[in-house]
């Protein structure tokens, strides 16, 4: 096999080796998928203004998320289902994440439970919550990732209802006969293998989520936990606020990796106006679109903490199991360093705004210093 040089030719040798039905459901977006291509291409819209004649001989590229210090700002974003993709599954990218020395969120609808990728090893995790209308099992399912270990909560707000994946309905996703939803094991939360209509997920989703869910469950949540609790899928300036108002420890901006509404901005485009919303009061995070370390780099200069990888984990985890996932996380440090040396920034706080500017935009031109 040809070296693989760069995050995006795992998409291709993962579409070559899983069927039909497991690589359209990792790929696809909703309806016409104009914000699943928006998601990539606004991020060439971002130019960078590099500063030279900068010593870059030492760079640091280590940070700080919610107190926990990780080797680099590129975390795992919570995508359901992981062992479609390989039979190691979340168990295989939580090792990877620990190797490489940075966070893992786990979602709801994980192929192994809370519990079994605790039992992997250390390693700083999150765990991503859908909140359903058995607010018991909710409850529990929070416990337990908190008797596992898990160090904060991402609350997903942005699906009240699954979105129109037509490729979903195409090939009549069902979850394999031999996977289960493991967070879900021993709870009365019926069977998804026996929902075949359409898209059998979007079918026992419907059956599963709460529409009702809303501002003040924020507040319910925080009385269950002590986690920090952070909000992924705001991208707007007005929910950010509320965000903060309601004492969210961050946001994530994300808009479902183009999964749910379509015509939404690229989160890219969408991520600053929140920034300027939070003025500071807590981390804006960035999910959606990033396959290189030039995204990461312009992500962080308009203001993001860090941002979340998706579809790069579940394609290289296809392809070559734990060594495709650390090779991506690999990959995408070595681009973001080499960024960083090229733009004049020896650590996380010296990238700014002045370090980019959009293509339309007049340059921003620092002050003398």
């Amino acid at each position: 096999m040809t070296e693989i040089t760069n995050v995006s030719e795992y998409e291709k040798l993962a579409k070559e080796r899983l069927p039909k039905m497991i690589y359209d459901y990792y790929a696809s977006g909703a309806e016409d998928q104009w914000t699943l291509k928006e998601n990539k291409n606004a991020f060439s819209r971002i130019l960078f203004r590099p500063r030279v004649l900068i010593d870059v001989s030492q760079i640091d590229i280590t940070t700080t998320i919610l107190g926990f210090k990780i080797s680099m700002p590129i975390m795992i974003a919570p995508s359901a289902m992981h062992k479609m993709a390989h039979p190691e599954g979340e168990l295989a990218t939580a090792r990877a994440a620990s190797a490489a020395g940075t966070i893992m969120a786990l979602s709801t609808m994980a192929t192994s439970s809370v519990e079994e990728v605790a039992s992997t090893g250390h390693g700083v995790r999150f765990f991503q919550l859908y909140v359903l209308r058995d607010r018991s099992v909710v409850a529990q399912l929070v416990k337990r990732a908190e008797k596992a270990g898990f160090k904060a909560i991402v609350l997903t707000v942005d699906t009240p209802r699954i979105g129109r994946r037509e490729a979903d309905i195409k090939n009549r996703f069902v979850l394999p006969q031999h996977l289960t939803l493991k967070n879900f094991e021993g709870m009365d939360l019926g069977n998804i293998a026996l929902y075949t209509e359409d898209s059998g997920l979007a079918s026992y989703f419907a059956s599963q989520v709460d529409r009702s869910l809303n501002w003040k469950d924020v507040k319910w949540l925080q009385n269950i936990t002590k986690l920090p609790i952070l909000l992924k899928g705001v991208v707007t300036a007005e929910d950010a606020r509320l965000a903060v108002e309601a004492g969210a420890a961050g946001i994530i901006v994300s808009n479902h990796g183009a999964r749910q509404l379509d015509y939404v901005p690229a989160t890219i485009m969408a991520l600053e106006e929140i920034v300027k919303a939070v003025q500071r009061q807590i981390p804006v995070f960035l999910d959606g679109g990033v396959h290189r370390g030039t995204d990461v780099f312009k992500a962080l200069a308009l203001g993001a903490s860090g941002v979340f990888i998706g579809r790069p984990v579940v394609f290289s985890l296809a392809v070559d199991g734990e060594a495709g996932v650390r090779k991506v996380l690999q990959m995408l440090h070595d681009e973001f360093e080499l960024t960083m040396a090229l733009s004049g920034c020896r650590t996380i706080e010296e990238i700014t705004r002045n370090h980019v500017m959009m293509e339309w935009e007049t340059p921003r031109i620092s002050p003398k210093l």
